[in-house]
């Protein structure tokens, strides 16, 4: 009896407790009908507001390049040619063939003509489409035969041309402007496609700042939650000169791939902070990977840094292998997409990226066995180790197996840094100023907007964040409650991990080489956001909210004093574009010389001759194939101490008939040892010492040259066949 009494009790108080939670459920649930529509409302309606905000930013972004780019160059001033002309290097390279498409014929003969090209690398015939990711062109050559023919049939008026006196004694051009005009359209798609880039970044600032219960807070009542964002775009304006270039250079592959890869690791940032993790993810990261390699060569190396960020999130155990491989798997699939597209361009295959993956690949496999070490250090260990030796490994052996040395002057690059190491590929990379270590002026500039103190503060509150979660972690272990297994665990926050191991990587690469500095600075401005993240300050209560608030708002005004003056700088540069002395060259070169004439000279001058002449080239500003650099280097011998009659026949055998001789290569350098004689002392010890060529070619052509143009910069010299 008594056992059936404690049953009966027991039962009775099981019963009690049940419709006692009825009871609070049906309050819960009577609550959660008052509030689930209006709180539905004010989600939406908050969305709604982050996104006008997004929009805003990119329109206010694009207008701002748009706008620097025409006082700088008076743009629209400019004739046809004058335009052409300010694509200087690589732009107008890239350029010429967006000009090849939209002047041919019929788009399949554009196409056709830069899949079978002769005229980039004379004699030899190229796929410019394989070697020089020339989609952005493609795409944007198709658009506007497009846009023309649908002009044309609705007889839409597209452009306004007028009549312009450039003084000086030169005569009046005619100068159009209007999307009608290939050249406007082409700069406008840049400008359109790097404002959207602002509201990306926008959001991206606003999703790293947010919990995934802030939009209950008083905080987000008070900032609307797009505080994050607001500081991401802020610190992006208020340092605009140290985070992009593309208001100077819009045709760089830089303006075309880096909206798409910071799209890809918005998405990723996404993906590591979600609880599940679905193939649409890892299709969409394919999709923009494939477009970010499609579009700029330099693609790899950034993916390089975010295969390894996401390596080490998963190492410290932030995510679990499913999540990596997701990652990896959409990272793999627009390799090889991308490698498809590019026709088999095997630099992509003997990159360090594509050994990277096979790497993380294989450690993916030995998981099982990696797992059974007991102590994390071990584990970190091990991962690093064969992370690095497994990716230098299988680098090496692809690239043997393949016999591809396109990419070889990467590693000597790296070498020539830190050793005593140079010849004479090198040195034309590292004498460059955006090839060099990052300046310290650069710090300087980022330590006057507080971007960079910013960035280090949030870096800190990450890493206390973690180092706090790790210590509760090892506490609950202790007390005898479960934790994730290695192999299946993650942990909270691994969006804001991963962020903050993508931001030493691009570090790393923004002080070995200035220009991946585009990289590092706009990513600094994606970690400020965190400073507006309540998740990272342990919970604040609401009167602190306020405090938290205005000290966020203090911070901008702080950081908008330099950042205005950056601005006002900015904004304060007029310019009108003129190069006299390159265009009479162009224009007695089309008028003077057979169209099949074959020219050589500096990288620079090669893209204008390609671009405003259509004359054939040997040699060209893109330096990234082993064949075009061994090309180069027979050219640039003009500048070396070698004599005429060696220099003369180094250029017959490239087939060349005329050579372009600027006179200040031959005495300008950018720092002591960089001259272009000084250049070539280091592999000519037989001629050190002796006269430099070009010193006697602007003197005396002599025998073997004969001079047919000349004026205050350039010599024109045609190679003698006798």
């Amino acid at each position: 009896m008594a056992a059936s009494y404690r049953h009966s009790n027991h039962s009775e108080s099981n019963s009690k407790r049940f419709h006692t939670k009825s009871r609070f459920a049906k309050k819960h649930e009577q609550k959660h009908e008052k509030e689930s529509g209006p709180g539905r409302f004010g989600m939406l309606s908050r969305k709604i507001f982050i996104f006008c905000i997004a929009v805003a930013v990119s329109v206010l972004h694009r207008n701002h390049i748009a706008g620097m780019f025409e006082n700088d160059r008076h743009f629209s001033h400019l004739s046809t040619l004058e335009r052409e002309l300010a694509f200087r290097t690589e732009m107008g390279l890239y350029y010429s063939y967006f000009k090849t498409l939209v002047s041919a014929s019929t788009a399949m003969e554009g196409l056709h003509a830069i899949m079978y090209d002769n005229i980039t690398e004379f004699p030899s015939t190229i796929n410019t489409l394989k070697r020089f990711n020339l989609y952005p062109e493609v795409t944007l050559g198709l658009a506007y035969r497009m846009f023309d023919w649908l002009s044309n049939t609705l007889k839409w008026q597209t452009k306004t041309c007028y009549t312009v006196n450039r003084g000086e004694g030169y005569e009046p051009v005619l100068s159009c402007e209007g999307l009608g005009e290939p050249a406007y359209f082409y700069v406008e798609s840049v400008f359109l496609l790097n404002g959207i880039l602002m509201g990306v970044f926008f959001l991206f600032g606003t999703y790293l700042s947010m919990d995934h219960h802030d939009e209950s807070s008083a905080h987000c009542q008070l900032l609307g939650c797009p505080f994050g964002g607001v500081l991401t775009v802020a610190s992006f304006f208020f340092n605009h000169g140290e985070c992009t270039r593309v208001q100077w250079t819009p045709p760089l592959r830089e303006s075309f791939g880096y909206p798409f890869f910071v799209f890809q690791m918005f998405v990723v940032s996404h993906m590591l902070r979600s609880s599940k993790v679905s193939y649409l993810h890892t299709i969409v990261v394919a999709a923009l990977t494939t477009i970010f390699m499609a579009c700029w060569q330099f693609a790899q190396f950034a993916l390089l840094t975010q295969a390894f960020a996401v390596f080490g999130t998963y190492t410290m155990q932030y995510i679990n292998s499913k999540a990596l491989r997701a990652v990896i798997l959409g990272q793999t699939v627009g390799l090889v997409t991308g490698y498809v597209l590019l026709f088999g361009n095997e630099m992509l295959l003997t990159s360090y990226f594509a050994s990277c993956l096979v790497t993380i690949w294989a450690i993916i496999l030995l998981e099982p066995v990696i797992d059974k070490l007991q102590y994390r250090v071990a584990r970190w260990t091990v991962h690093g180790a064969l992370l690095l030796a497994g990716t230098l490994g299988c680098k090496i052996l692809i690239s043997r197996i393949l016999g591809v040395k396109d990419d070889a002057h990467i590693g000597e690059i790296l070498r020539s840094k830190f050793t005593n190491f140079d010849n004479f590929h090198t040195m034309l990379y590292t004498c460059a100023k955006e090839f060099d270590f990052i300046e310290f002026e650069t710090f300087i500039s980022l330590l006057r907007t507080l971007l960079l103190p910013s960035a280090a503060l949030s870096v800190c509150l990450v890493a206390f964040h973690v180092i706090k979660y790790e210590f509760s972690a090892s506490k609950t272990q202790e007390n005898g409650s479960s934790f994730p297994s290695k192999s299946s665990s993650s942990k909270p926050s691994a969006e804001l991990v991963y962020n903050v191991f993508q931001l030493l990587a691009f570090t790393v690469l923004a002080v070995l080489i200035m220009r991946l500095k585009l990289f590092w600075t706009p990513h600094l401005c994606l970690m400020t956001s965190l400073l507006a993240a309540r998740k990272l300050l342990g919970g604040l209560p609401k009167y602190s909210e306020v405090a938290h608030s205005a000290l966020l708002v203090a911070l901008l005004a702080t950081m908008g004093v330099a950042g205005y003056a950056n601005l006002k700088h900015q904004w304060g540069i007029i310019g009108e574009f003129s190069n006299y002395p390159l265009e009479e060259m162009v224009e007695w070169i089309k008028s003077s010389t057979p169209k099949d004439a074959v020219f050589a000279g500096p990288m620079p001058t090669m893209a204008t001759i390609k671009l405003c002449t259509q004359r054939p080239i040997v040699n060209h500003p893109h330096y990234e194939d082993a064949n075009l650099r061994e090309r180069t280097k027979k050219v640039y011998t003009m500048y070396s101490r070698k004599p005429a009659s060696e220099v003369k026949r180094l250029l017959k055998e490239l087939g060349v008939q005329y050579a372009i001789l600027e006179n200040s290569w031959c005495i300008r350098k950018t720092r002591p040892g960089c001259a272009m004689p000084e250049i070539w002392d280091l592999e000519d010890e037989e001629n050190q010492g002796k006269e430099p060529l070009c010193t006697l070619l602007k003197q005396n052509p002599g025998l073997h040259f004969k001079r047919v143009f000349r004026n205050s910069v350039y010599d024109v010299l045609q190679v003698n066949t006798s």
